[in-house]
C-alpha cells in the first residue's frame, strides 16, 4: 500500500484516497469543433509510461481536496507531491528497459 503525503492533512494510506487520472492535460479550447475520433482521443487516450508519471489525486475521505502527485510507475516510489496548478517539480527521470 502507497503512503500519500497529502499536501494538507500530511500523509495518509492510499485507501483515503482517490486516482484522478493523468494530470496537466487541458481541456480543448472548441470541444464541439472536434471529430468523434478528436474527443475520444482526449477522453480515452493516455500516455501509459513506464517510469515517472504525473497524477491527479483526491483526497477522498479526508479534506476532500485535489492535488498533483509524481510518480514511478515501476517503483510506486512518490517523488514529489504538489498543488493543483502549479508547475511540475523538475525531476530526474529513470529510463527502465
Amino acid at each position: 500500500m502507497l503512503l500519500i503525503d497529502c499536501p494538507h492533512c500530511g500523509p495518509r494510506a492510499e485507501l483515503e484516497f482517490s486516482y484522478g487520472h493523468e494530470a496537466h492535460i487541458e481541456r480543448p479550447k472548441a470541444p464541439e469543433a472536434l471529430s468523434d475520433a478528436e474527443w475520444a482521443d482526449y477522453l480515452f487516450l493516455r500516455d501509459n509510461t513506464k517510469g515517472v508519471i504525473l497524477e491527479r489525486w483526491v483526497h477522498s475521505h479526508g479534506c476532500r481536496r485535489w492535488f498533483n502527485v509524481a510518480r514511478d510507475t515501476v517503483t510506486y516510489e512518490i517523488l514529489a507531491v504538489y498543488p493543483m496548478g502549479a508547475e511540475p517539480p523538475a525531476l530526474e527521470r529513470k529510463t527502465y528497459v
